[in-house]
Parts: C-alpha cells; sequence; structure tokens
C-alpha cells in the first residue's frame, strides 16, 4: 500500500458532507432563536465516534435543576454535550444521591469512558443534574453608566 492512500482516504472523508461525528461542537449549543443552551444530552452512543450523538435528546438551559429526571430520562443519556462556560454535575441516584460528576465545556460522546466507581461508568446511569452558565463577565459595563462616571463633578477638599 503506497503512503498516498491514507492520505487520500483522509482528504476524501475531510471533504465528503456528512461523514463526521454527529455531536455538534460545544459552540454550536443554541435554540433556533439564538438563546443559550447549558448542555444536550442524548440517549445513543457507539463504538464508533461518527455515530454517537444520536436519537433523542433533552435540551438544557442554564439554571436546570432536575433532582428527579423525567422518567423517561432516568438511566437513559450516553452521550453529552456542554455549552461553552458553562457546566453540567450529574448523580447517579434520584433526589442527588449517590455518585456525582461534574462535566465542564465539550463534547462527550461515550459516557462508557468516563468511570463511576471500580467496576461501572456514566453511560444509562445518570438520574438527577444540575447545569450552570455563569452569567458574563461583570466588567462589562453599559456605555451610559461609563460616560456617567467620567462626567462626575470632582469633590471638593477640605473644609
Amino acid at each position: 500500500m503506497s503512503p498516498l492512500c491514507p492520505l487520500l482516504l483522509a482528504l476524501a472523508l475531510a471533504v465528503v458532507p456528512g461523514v463526521r461525528a454527529a455531536c455538534p461542537a460545544a459552540a454550536d449549543l443554541k435554540k433556533p432563536d439564538g438563546t443559550r443552551t447549558c448542555a444536550r444530552l442524548y440517549d445513543k452512543s457507539d463504538p464508533y465516534y461518527d455515530n454517537c450523538c444520536g436519537g433523542a435528546e433533552l435540551s438544557l438551559a442554564p439554571g436546570t435543576d432536575l433532582p428527579f429526571l423525567p422518567s423517561d430520562w432516568t438511566n437513559i443519556a450516553s452521550s453529552l454535550v456542554v455549552g461553552p462556560r458553562c457546566e453540567i454535575t450529574v448523580w447517579s441516584l434520584r433526589g442527588k444521591g449517590g455518585k456525582t460528576r461534574k462535566f465542564s465545556t465539550g463534547v462527550y460522546p461515550r459516557l462508557e469512558e468516563f468511570r463511576k466507581g471500580l467496576f461501572s461508568d456514566w453511560s444509562n446511569t445518570i438520574a438527577s443534574l444540575y447545569c450552570r452558565c455563569p452569567p458574563g463577565p461583570a466588567s462589562a459595563r453599559s456605555p451610559a453608566s461609563a460616560s456617567a462616571a467620567r462626567t462626575r463633578a470632582p469633590r471638593p477638599l477640605g473644609p
């Protein structure tokens, strides 16, 4: 096999549309109206990363606190994506009990790869969760408040 064959195969896979992982990038987690999504859970994963993040999905808004997941999502999630500057904390039992783990911004196509104790993993074991995205930086002030701060009269010194 010539050294050119793997290069051509890689080029063909990069050019053909639809031949890439099904998981969205963390930065792409937005609703159609442009509002932010904290995280998205998927009920399908696969040994092939291209087939992960499939099936049903559950989108979580910032601040979502679910000590009891809906019955059709308890112990179902096997892939997840966490949005930019967000974090999801998951528990293995309902009511925020059992083992816990935090996932920060990123794509997690196979929760089987994340250990939950000695003999188990996080695939199909999430029973409760809390998803948070801190607000933007506090230093970003509105232009009106910045100009008001510059136009204040100086205070007199002394008596």
